[in-house]
């Protein structure tokens, strides 16, 4: 029985990962993300997390 069970899932899911047949690949167009700059010039993360580690010791 539970061979029987094993063969039906995995039919099924044989069956659906070809349902689709071959279809060509499509592209993702290439995103060109603008670099930000911020006057903090990145003090703000180590800051945050030095106060973080701070009120984590303190307690």
């Amino acid at each position: 029985m539970k061979k029987l069970a094993l063969a039906a899932a995995l039919t099924v899911a044989a069956s659906a990962a070809f349902a689709g047949g071959m279809v060509e690949p499509i592209m993702e167009p290439a995103v060109v993300e603008a670099s930000t700059s911020s006057s903090a010039g990145g003090i703000v993360v180590p800051l945050l997390l030095l106060l973080v580690i701070a009120a984590a010791a303190s307690s």
